[in-house]
């Protein structure tokens, strides 16, 4: 066997304390070249207190040779000296043979993760372990390898059981010569109690023997020694059973010195015995990829609601916290805001699904929803900009949740220029801290919208001069990451697209345009029909000097709610029944009443509270949705 498949069977050191091994490189180089540097970590879970909605970290298990009492020490000095932030308490909560129990509680809003990567490279919760597999061959000291030092074993249990045997065999041999003696004795026992009997002393009578019977000098002393009751006729059956024992006894030990394989096999026996007396289970956990060890590994799989404002605040709640209402009831204060900001994005997601969040600068950012703060219910949450190392002006433009990223799934993405393109989500399945490049931009262009798709929907492009396309998402073949995509629509000049939505070929919703002069109306998808990609589109709303340009574009369902805001401040919060359906080629209804000239309407949101939250948090709920 080489190394590597032996390794398959010794994966690594187990240590007392537990803890983890942190990568398989110091693992591999140790037993390769019989030197090598592990990198421990302890084992750290994390609670949320109930009653303060503070989150702690449990520390459970420490790395090998660490003093717990030091590693405290430490810890505490570090939060005096303000090294490390967002740590409220420390105490110790078990000092028995149990096993370990710190608790470190946070302070409010503190990421989990931050504080422990702290913890990590400042203490002892972290640390190296260095091996060197220094063993004496043939009374000379060698650094070995894991096969040699497996060979040497071997070697050393195969000298153990031929020495071992060799010994046992001599024994047998003498046992047996003895008695040989005994049994000569008994068959002549009355010539040998006369001449024992006639005998001066001692050595007269072991002369005698040993001249008329043939008997060595150690035959005749054992049959001197010999106790009178092993005269009588049980013992006399005994010893010769025991007789013929000894010579089994010799024949097998003499057989396992002439065959290599019995000596083998003894080997392998003993060593299954000793592990079936003293086996256990393996403490310390072995996390094959250094980058695999986050807190996903210790955080235990539960569904949170995760709410984004429009402003950019994330946080996330258990969905034990709002607690299942009747339809029409007065629901529960999901995310404290400004006025001006709403909720725009909400959804159900388990704390080990991660979040893509791409940027108008075709940059895509990850975030595991676990590492999202954990806020109450009334509090905005924490800025984006915070969380993600966004470069520059970058501005996140979708958020989408993926439990799994699966080679069935695409992602699609459309340009404010009319690029259209579709790319495997397998191929962000790999997170970098800084971001990756989800697509290519030319000067000027920007990334607008970003859908989940099974790869059988049809695609809806919205442009601001109220052009809309429709064409089926089969004619976007998948393209890798860094490609630019193909066009989705074709522009006239000054034109560009604003929104993008996917739909499925029945599907029953409308679509809501709604322009910078207020004005919006509501066309059912039915009325849009399908093209081939990077046709000029048809109209959707008539842009006059009266309405404006198009500013939003958004497929919505009737019991859905809007939000509109002006430049000069004015919010206008509306539900989309209040909006009649109406034919494509008109300029719509007028929604918000802008205040004087120059005024006019800057962005429009479908608002995730109305419609999602009662979804989310009601126990038979769907597939959540978000914009």
């Amino acid at each position: 066997m080489t190394i590597a498949q032996l390794m398959q069977k010794i994966p690594g050191p187990d240590f007392p304390t537990a803890g983890f091994i942190y990568g398989m490189g110091g693992i591999k180089e140790a037993y390769e070249t019989g030197r090598g540097l592990l990198t421990l970590r302890a084992k750290v879970v994390v609670e949320t207190d109930e009653r303060t909605e503070r989150e702690r970290l449990i520390v459970t298990e420490i790395p090998y040779q660490v003093n717990k009492a030091k590693l405290i020490e430490k810890i505490a000095e570090l939060i005096q000296d303000d090294r490390i932030k967002g740590i409220s308490d420390l105490r110790d909560e078990s000092s028995d043979r149990e096993g370990v129990r710190v608790v470190i509680e946070l302070k409010r809003n503190e990421i989990p993760l931050v504080v422990l990567n702290n913890l990590y490279k400042h203490t002892q919760l972290e640390t190296t372990f260095g091996v060197i597999m220094l063993a004496l061959v043939n009374n000379r000291p060698e650094i070995l390898n894991l096969k040699q030092i497996l060979h040497h074993f071997l070697e050393h249990r195969r000298e153990v059981v031929v020495r071992r045997t060799a010994f046992e065999l001599r024994k047998a041999e003498e046992r047996a010569h003895i008695l040989e003696g005994l049994k000569i004795a008994l068959d002549h026992l009355d010539a040998v109690i006369a001449l024992i009997r006639r005998s001066q002393s001692p050595d007269e009578a072991r002369t005698g023997l040993m001249r008329e019977f043939g008997l060595t000098e150690i035959q005749a002393n054992a049959i001197l020694d010999m106790r009178l009751q092993r005269l009588t006729q049980l013992e006399r059956t005994k010893l010769i059973e025991e007789y013929q024992d000894v010579l089994k006894q010799i024949e097998y030990l003499k057989s396992v010195l002439a065959s290599e394989s019995l000596v083998r096999s003894i080997i392998k026996n003993e060593l299954t015995e000793i592990r079936e007396t003293y086996k256990d289970d393996r403490r310390t956990q072995i996390v094959k990829e250094e980058a695999e060890i986050s807190l996903e590994d210790l955080i235990a799989a539960e569904e949170v609601i995760v709410t984004i404002s429009h402003f950019g605040y994330i946080k996330r709640n258990a969905v034990s916290l709002y607690r299942a209402q009747r339809r029409g009831g007065k629901g529960k204060i999901g995310m404290g805001i400004k006025d001006e900001d709403f909720v725009e994005t909400l959804f159900a997601a388990s704390t080990h699904d991660s979040l893509l969040f791409f940027t108008d600068a075709g940059k895509v950012y990850w975030l595991k929803v676990h590492e999202i703060p954990e806020a109450s219910r009334s509090a905005k949450g924490k800025a984006l900009v915070n969380l993600l190392a966004l470069a520059g002006s970058e501005k996140v433009t979708a958020t989408l949740p993926v439990k799994e990223f699966r080679g069935d799934r695409y992602i699609v993405m459309a340009t404010k220029k009319g690029i259209i393109k579709k790319t495997e989500l397998s191929a962000f399945s790999n997170p970098r801290q800084g971001g990756i490049i989800a697509l290519g931009l030319e000067g000027g262009d920007k990334l607008i919208g970003v859908q989940l798709t099974d790869g059988q929907r049809e695609i809806l492009l919205g442009t601001r001069q109220g052009i809309t396309i429709r064409f089926k998402e089969e004619e976007v073949r998948p393209m890798g990451r860094m490609a630019h995509g193909v066009k989705g629509i074709t522009l006239e000049e000054g034109n560009e697209v604003i929104g993008m939505e996917t739909i499925t070929p029945d599907s029953t919703t409308s679509i809501l345009t709604v322009t910078e002069g207020g004005y919006g109306k509501r066309t059912p998808v039915g009325e849009y029909r399908v093209q081939g990609r990077g046709g000029k589109g048809i109209i959707s709303v008539k842009t006059t000097e009266r309405n404006g340009l198009a500013v939003g574009f958004l497929q919505v369902r009737d019991d859905d709610q809007i939000m509109l805001m002006a430049a000069q401040g004015k919010v206008l919060r509306c539900k989309v029944d209040d909006i009649r359906e109406i034919g494509r080629n008109t300029q719509g209804v007028r929604i918000l009443d802008l205040d004087g000239e120059g005024d006019r309407v800057v962005a429009v949101a479908r608002l995730a509270e109305a419609a999602e939250r009662e979804d989310a948090i009601s126990e038979d709920a769907p597939e959540s949705r978000s914009d």
